[in-house]
Parts: structure tokens; sequence; C-alpha cells
């Protein structure tokens, strides 16, 4: 397995968001929308497996279309294309925005508000591979230390540190991540990803609903928290 190292581009976009870091402040009311129905449902979205078109080693540069998305937890997501929070509403948002329309995200929608970062991972010139923390996995987080992280000024700093653990700066798919073994984020560490293209782990994590596609990233739902420096 090779692993992922930055060049000129990815320093690019790591250099862009420490800006936007700087930049965004409170500016989170773009992440604001309707919430999506909680109704579940089967369509293609909830494929258990991705297609072919996701098992070329990432050589479409990691852009997915609402067709390649899989995983269990997709049949929780909206099916009415109309719903901005069904896969189909996601694809033309970019990922603060979107995520903050997927039922499955409420709480990482509060923490990204949070720590200030939903302008820029609303950056319309980014390219993003988002590992997105699905509700329950929040809830293994004590709930003193989950409210400290939220509302402590003091933890902004390792809220931060935590979600963009959780981001690589180049927009990957399944078969591409799998492929890596391994990439770097960009808080600086690295996660380890194992399994297969239809069912990949992220530092252990599973993958619940991926190959979301966004309009400037790549989501992949995962059923933990990812702390850095832990495996």
């Amino acid at each position: 397995m090779r692993t992922i190292r930055r060049h000129a581009a990815v320093t690019g976009a790591v250099a862009a968001l420490a800006l936007g870091l700087s930049a965004c402040g409170g500016g989170d009311t773009a992440a604001e929308g309707n919430q999506g129905d909680q109704g579940g449902g089967q369509d293609q979205a909830s494929s258990s497996a991705p297609p072919s078109s996701s098992g070329n080693g990432g050589m479409n540069d990691g852009m997915t279309t609402a067709d390649d998305v899989f995983g269990p937890g997709c049949s929780q997501v909206p099916t009415d294309p109309n719903n901005e929070g069904s896969v189909q509403g996601m694809v033309d948002d970019p990922v603060g925005t979107a995520a903050s329309n997927n039922p499955l995200l409420k709480k990482l929608t509060a923490a990204v508000k949070s720590a200030g970062l939903v302008d820029t991972l609303n950056k319309q010139d980014a390219n993003y591979t988002v590992f997105a923390p699905a509700d329950p996995a929040f809830d293994e987080i004590p709930a003193d230390q989950l409210d400290a992280l939220l509302n402590d000024p003091e933890m902004k700093e390792d809220l931060t540190k935590t979600l963009t653990f959780h981001v690589v700066p180049e927009r990957m798919d399944a078969a591409g991540l799998v492929d890596a073994g391994s990439v770097e984020t960009v808080q600086g560490g690295e996660v380890e990803i194992g399994g297969s293209a239809d069912a990949p782990t992220v530092n252990g994590a599973k993958v619940l609903c991926g190959n979301v596609p966004t309009a400037n990233a790549t989501v992949f739902v995962i059923d933990k928290v990812l702390q850095p420096g832990k495996q």
C-alpha cells in the first residue's frame, strides 16, 4: 500500500484551509437549511456495494455520482430527490451545507458550527474527502466532555483539531482510499484505510454510507468519531 503524500496542490489546499480557519470566525449561517425527512426507504443509494464505476482505483479524481453511493446506512437518508437531505439533494451543495441537511449528521453539523468551520468546508474551489461521524457516534463521547468541546471557548482548538482530522484535502472515492492504504488529513495526522472498496474502514470505523457526492467533497458517513493519535 502506498501512502498519500501532500504535493503542491494539497499543500495549497491545506494553506487555504488554514487561512479559512482564521477568517471564518463565526461564519456558520451558510449551513442553515431545512432538516431532511427522517423517513427511510430503499433506492439505488442504499445498495450494499458501490457499482463498478467506483472500482477504478480512484482514476476519476475522487468524483462520484448518486449511483455510486453505497452502505447500510444509506437507507436512512431521504429518498425524495427534492429533499435537500437526500443524496440527489446534496449533490449541488458544498459539504458544509449538504451535511446540515442530512438527517444522519445533525451533531456533526453542530460541532462544525461551534468550531467556525462552515465557511471553510463550503469553499467552492476546494476538493475534500470528508469522514463524517453519524449522530450515534457522538453518543460514545461522555456527555460532559462533548458539552465542553461544543460550548467551551477554551476547547475550540481541540474541537478544530478533531474535526480537521476527519478531512482530507483531496477528493477520493472508496476505491482510491483503499488503494492508498492511508491518507494524510488537514489536521496533519494520518488515518488508516482498511477493508475493501465495497466495505472500507477508516481507522477501524465502519463506513455506513460512502461515496456520497457534494459540490466540493466526497463524503463517507462513519460510525465513530476519529481521534488524532488514536487508532
